[in-house]
């Protein structure tokens, strides 16, 4: 065998990558977390750390309380050790997605007052998504594993209107 054929197919390092920087559009990131008390704490850190790196940073107040709520809600409901967090920035709106592993009830008593208690449970991020001028909610996850998809969709434009907002009022 010859160097030059094994030099020909050693993988490429991060030297010959092109540099990209992140840009909100670039924002997609998913993850497994515990189904703990310090779910919401892990949401909050990363809702904070990936919206500073792709300049979201004006999102960052009502997308944090959005993400902490949403993975407490998660937490609280799952039947499984972890829940899954999805955060993605795209057509100018943060998408904030929780999985958990709730299953939906198919008896309707038991459907009707599961949901209420879910919705009870969101009622705080309820409000700051509809003050952004954005759109929440929960169904079922169309996930192999099925449970319960919960999500808020923030509005840049709504989201830093919001902050503004609040920072007069005070």
């Amino acid at each position: 065998m010859s160097v030059s054929a094994i030099s020909a197919c050693l993988p490429t390092t991060p030297v010959d990558w092109p540099a990209t920087h992140p840009t909100p559009e670039t924002l997609r990131y998913s993850l497994t977390l515990p189904a703990a008390p310090r779910t919401p704490a892990i949401a909050r850190a990363t809702t904070r750390t990936v919206l500073r790196a792709h300049g979201l940073a004006d999102m960052t107040d009502p997308a944090v309380q959005v993400a902490s709520e949403l993975a407490a809600s998660a937490h609280r409901f799952t039947t499984s050790p972890e829940v899954c967090f999805c955060i993605r920035y795209r057509d100018d709106a943060l998408r904030v997605v929780l999985y958990d592993a709730h299953p939906r009830h198919t008896h309707p008593r038991l459907a009707a007052a599961c949901d209420a208690r879910r919705r009870s449970s969101l009622r705080l991020p309820a409000c700051v998504v509809r003050a952004c001028g954005g759109d929440w909610g929960f169904g079922d996850a169309r996930e192999p594993g099925g449970g319960t998809r919960t999500w808020a969709v923030l509005p840049r434009e709504g989201a830093t209107a919001y902050l503004a907002r609040v920072h007069t009022s005070v």
